[in-house]
């Protein structure tokens, strides 16, 4: 739990998490991934609350997370953010999982996987580079164009240093990363549903 006035969350690491989960004290593991990430790889009985639709609604979703709750996403980012909402409003017993997925697939951890697709850190990357390599392109055609570089790089510079990115939360709202069974509605219904989450 948050100790107030610190800023970092409190974690569970990858053993930790394995051994609550196989000695059947399993936490209510929320995966904050997009739809399309969640689907690629989760852990079994994760439910996936994404990020933004967990912001926006963690009013309503307090109601359904009474348990011990453990928040994930790829590599801890995301996850710390969904820390600081749910604390908040004043949800107790929350960890973020050290590392993220990534740290469970390297621990070897048991994953349901589906279909692969890339992850948003992946597609920032690409649509970073395209408009930076289109920008620097088309200033040999159009002075001034090459600016556009520029702000992609103050961009990404503050991302770094403020832990958020907005052309990330801009690519989530894409239908590539989008699900139509991720809404509220549907998310309760699942929260609802005995401890033990989703397949």
């Amino acid at each position: 739990m948050t100790i107030p006035g610190n800023a970092c969350p409190a974690t569970l690491d990858t053993a930790q998490l394995r051994e609550l989960i196989d000695s059947g004290r399993a936490p209510r593991l929320l995966d904050v991934r997009t739809p399309a990430e969640f689907e690629s790889a989760h852990i079994p009985g994760a439910y996936n609350v994404p990020l933004d639709l967990l912001k926006e609604h963690r009013e309503e979703l307090r109601g359904h997370l009474d348990d011990d709750v453990v928040l994930i996403c790829r590599s801890g980012a995301r996850a710390a953010q969904a820390e600081r909402t749910l604390a908040g409003v004043g949800l107790p017993n929350v960890k973020v999982l050290t590392g993220g997925m990534l740290a469970w697939q390297a621990a070897a951890g048991p994953a349901t996987r589906g279909t692969p697709r890339w992850d948003l850190e992946r597609q920032v990357r690409l649509a970073a580079g395209t408009v930076v390599l289109a920008s620097i392109v088309a200033s040999v055609f159009v002075p001034g164009a090459e600016w556009v570089a520029g702000v992609i790089g103050a961009g990404l510079t503050f991302a770094a240093l403020s832990n958020t990115c907005a052309l990330g939360m801009l690519l989530s709202k894409l239908p590539y990363n989008r699900n139509a069974s991720c809404d509220l509605d549907t998310v309760i219904d699942q929260l609802g549903a005995p401890t033990g989450g989703r397949s």
